[in-house]
């Protein structure tokens, strides 16, 4: 993963632009474009998609597409579905290359867990995959919505927990086909999310602006960054995370990646996917909980899952302690309002879940 560069948006325009150009001489990848509905339909007309029948289309956005452009595609005449590409750039912050071979990542991911319908069924099908292109097709579950609205305090229904422990504990029990293992190691997405989870955020000189999103942010995350024994601790989770493993681990497990859907909880953008930990995605599941300030029963539930999957408690405890600093004081900020003092008491939890991951997480 590159330094944070100075691509703005009107850089990411250009370089959709220029794509364009490109692709219209060469048979380079053709980068997809939302605000050019024509070119979509060509796309998917040329492809065998979309029938001529079932033109015109409609467009919009899928989800916040923090990482990808994800479209939810209506044809005239036939039921609509999810056009997904990841492109040598991160969507929501344009400015941060990207591996460009992340959607066959996913791709793999999905094949891969066809081998236990429990896991499958929770994911949406994929209906075609377009691997010159880079480009999903999927399986169209509906538009209710992810679960990010628990950070302005909207509960967790406790069956929906259950569902996500539930399918953790599939998802570990797995063994990836050996002709598989190569892709899962996905070492540059594992680079591009250590920057960001392990490095970026304490590293002097950043360039953030903290204070611009809360008053005092900066001097806190100085303060993080100052202390040494939490920094070197950061930085021995962040070698074990970049190890290679044999449990396969979805490596996004937030609330932007669990969907709610009619016949229940559904888990999407497995592109972080890598054989690793098991620890690690229930991590990132306790720190969402602890983040979005959930009651002390939601932390119980999965506490109760960790000991029956006889997992590694203080592991656990520092991935989670990293997530919640990173959410903080690094790029990927969540959508909360939650004031300087909440945000420097869950610091101070980070610092004691890193350091002294012993002590557990409740």
């Amino acid at each position: 993963m590159g330094q944070v560069g100075q691509v703005g948006q009107a850089g990411r325009v250009g370089q959709v632009e220029q794509a364009g150009r490109i692709q219209s001489m060469t048979s380079g990848p053709w980068l997809l474009n939302l605000e050019d509905r024509a070119d979509v339909e060509r796309y998917l007309e040329g492809r065998g998609l979309v029938a001529a029948g079932d033109l015109p289309i409609a467009i919009s956005r899928a989800g916040a597409g923090n990482m990808n452009l994800a479209l939810r595609v209506m044809p005239a005449g036939a039921p609509s579905f999810i056009l997904k590409q990841g492109r040598p750039w991160v969507e929501k912050y344009p400015q941060i290359p990207a591996p460009f071979d992340r959607t066959l990542v996913e791709a793999a991911f999905y094949a891969e867990v066809e081998h236990d319908p429990r896991v499958a069924a929770r994911m949406p099908a994929v209906l075609h995959v377009d691997a010159e292109n880079h480009i999903l097709v999927l399986e169209d579950v509906g538009a209710g919505g992810d679960f990010t609205s628990i950070y302005a305090g909207a509960a967790i229904p406790s069956g929906a927990l259950t569902a996500l422990i539930e399918w953790l504990g599939w998802l570990g029990s797995m063994t990836p086909q050996t002709d598989r293992r190569d892709i899962f190691t996905n070492r540059a997405m594992r680079a591009l999310n250590h920057e960001h989870m392990f490095d970026f955020p304490l590293r002097d000189g950043n360039g953030l602006d903290l204070d611009g999103i809360s008053a005092g942010l900066g001097a806190a995350a100085r303060d993080m960054a100052a202390d040494r024994t939490y920094v070197d601790a950061v930085a021995a989770l962040g070698r074990r995370y970049l190890a290679d493993g044999d449990t396969l681990v979805h490596g996004d497990y937030f609330p932007g990646s669990w969907l709610r859907c009619g016949d229940g909880v559904r888990i999407i953008d497995p592109e972080f996917c890598f054989l690793g930990d098991a620890e690690f995605d229930y991590g990132i599941l306790v720190a969402h909980l602890m983040l979005a300030e959930c009651d002390t029963a939601a932390i119980t539930h999965v506490k109760a899952a960790i000991d029956t999957r006889r997992l590694n408690a203080a592991l656990l405890a520092g991935y989670a302690g990293v997530e919640i600093m990173r959410r903080l004081i690094g790029v990927a900020q969540l959508p909360t309002a939650v004031g300087i003092d909440r945000k420097r008491a869950l610091l101070n939890l980070s610092r004691r879940l890193v350091v002294e991951p012993d002590k557990g997480f409740v």
